[in-house]
Formats: C-alpha cells, structure tokens, sequence
C-alpha cells in the first residue's frame, strides 16, 4: 500500500495524519526501547499445565486452592474485575487498528502489544479457574457481554485522544494489579507473582504510551492539550456499561485497589513528565486547555474529599463470588 494509501486509511485530520506519519521513527525507537526493556514470560510459567507434570503439580493445585480460600473478597472482587478489563483487547486491538491503518510502525506496535497483553487474560483466567474461587460460567457471561456490547468512546475520530487514553488507562489497569496483588501478599504468595508479572507488562506500556504522545504534545501542542483534556476529564475504565460494573468499582475504591486518588496520582504524574505546566509559545485558545489541565488535580481532590465524607458501609454482593456479602 502506497503511502498516501496509507494515509488515507488513518483517522484523524489531514494535520494530524502528517504528524503520526513524521513520528513513525520514533514509534520505531519507542518499540525498541520496550523490547530491550522487558522479559517475556508467558502464563505456562506460572500456571504450568504440562501433561507431564505429575504429582508435584497436583500438590501445587491443592496448595494454590487452599491459598486462595483466604482470600479477602475484595481481592476476589477486583480479580473478577481485572480479568473483566484484560479479557477486552479485541476491543482495543480493534480501535488501534482502526485509528492507525495498516502497514506502519503503530501497526507493528499494535500486533506486538496485542500479543503481549493477550498472555494478561489468559494467565488470570487460568489461576481463577485452577484456584476455584469464582462462578466460572458467571465470569463467562460478564466476559461475553462485554464483548457483546462493544467499546465505542467518544473520541471523534482523533488519535490523539486514543493516545492520551491509553497512557492514562495502562496506568491505571498497573495500579489496579500492583494493588490487588499487595492485598493477596501473605495470604497466596502465587497470585502476588502472577499480578507482578502483569502490573510489570502494564508498566511498560504505559511507558511507551506515555513517551508517544510526549512526542506529539511537542509536535502538536495546540491539538493534544485539547485531546488531552477531554480525555482526561471524561476518562472511564473500559467495561464501564456491563451490568455490575460500578457497583464492583466501588469496592475496589473502598477496598483501595483503585479509585480516584489512584486517578489523581496518575494525573498528577503525567502533568508533570510531559511538562504540561511549562510549555510555552501557545496560543490563547492552547493557553486556556493548559490551565485547565493544571486545575485537574485539585478537582480531583475535591471530588475525592466529597465522596468520602458522604460514604456509608454499604453492602455488595456479586453473582461472581457465589453472592457473597461484601461490607465495606
């Protein structure tokens, strides 16, 4: 496919095309960075399944599963959750593909992301299925609606937001893992690992992330503070429409396994690597998306003051964890 062929199967204005086009080499440059950086691992060496595997694996299924028994039911909320979120990349390979178009360094990015996130689901689903903690067909069908119901976000058909959304969501989905995996430690040791092994991948993701859409903030400030501050205001976790789905967000929030101080943190920590509050030579319009950017955090604070002066122990139960009360 000739480049303006190319060109044409991306979204975006022709001013943005030009711009994702330029940055090709650094995409490149960005890939090879997280190649060097990372370690593949795949979910067999954790959850190993060998037909050979004999008595010894046998004894560490009774060990994981009389592990798992401890388990605070938060953990088994944000579990189900996590998986809920990992288990929605074809939505997600799908709009990169569409953003982007064929043939490119983005593609390439997308193929090696989309290869590397697929092993996130499939590890999580074979410790829950090993550990016998869930309603499986329960998972199965939160799982089927959600692909079902699709993810269309509202993002105009500008890459740019896709940018600024996946660099604050693998943020957010490390956080989550990093968290619930904390609050597993000392009770199963095997799980703890596992989510290490996730959050690590999301890490460097969200590196990747986070260092293209710098690039763009630098080639296109105008356009990517806009695209920034609309996303980053209306930011939603993927699954936000599935039957469920706030009442187990809240849990994690209360639980503190993810909730807005965590969004606050990321924010705050992205303002400052791209230098949001610094850059200069913008127009009045660009001026005005900065400021507003600058004034997130402090909203955000707010917002989580207020919800937790309101909130009451409340009960929640969930088909997934067999109806079980949660109080929080």
């Amino acid at each position: 496919m000739s480049r303006p062929a190319l060109a044409e199967a991306r979204l975006g204005t022709p001013q943005q095309v030009e711009i994702l086009t330029a940055l090709e080499p650094a995409v490149r440059r960005e890939m090879d960075a997280h190649k060097a950086r990372r370690r593949l691992w795949f979910p067999n060496d954790l959850m190993p399944a060998d037909a050979d595997s004999g008595p010894e694996r046998e004894a560490e299924l009774a060990c994981t599963r009389d592990a798992a028994r401890g388990l605070p039911d938060v953990v088994r909320v944000a579990l189900a959750l996590n998986l809920l979120t990992e288990e929605g990349l074809p939505h997600f390979h799908r709009l990169i593909a569409v953003y982007f178009g064929p043939a490119s360094p983005w593609s390439d990015w997308n193929h090696l992301w989309t290869a590397e996130e697929d092993r996130h689901g499939c590890v999580l689903r074979d410790y829950v299925r090993d550990a016998r903690i869930f309603d499986m067909r329960a998972v199965e069908q939160m799982q089927y609606l959600y692909i079902e119901a699709g993810f269309e976000p509202q993002w105009q058909q500008d890459p740019y937001r896709l940018l600024a959304y996946t660099s604050l969501q693998e943020k957010a989905t490390q956080i989550s893992h990093a968290n619930t995996g904390r609050l597993a430690a000392g009770r199963e040791p095997a799980l703890q690992r596992l989510l290490a092994h996730v959050a690590g991948d999301e890490s460097r993701h969200y590196q990747f992330y986070r260092a293209v859409f710098g690039e763009i903030l630098r080639a296109d400030p105008e356009r990517a503070l806009e695209s920034l501050l609309k996303v980053t205001l209306g930011f939603e976790m993927p699954g936000h429409n599935i039957a469920g789905f706030s009442e187990m967000s809240e849990v994690l929030s209360r639980g503190r396994v993810f909730g807005t101080r965590d969004y606050l943190s990321i924010v705050e920590e992205l303002l400052e690597y791209w230098e949001i509050g610094s850059m200069t030579g913008l127009s009045s319009h660009a001026q005005h998306n900065q400021d507003r950017l600058m004034k997130v955090p402090t909203r955000l604070a707010r917002m989580a003051d207020y919800a937790e002066a309101k909130q009451q122990p409340r009960r929640f139960s969930f088909d997934v964890i067999y109806k079980r009360t949660v109080e929080l």
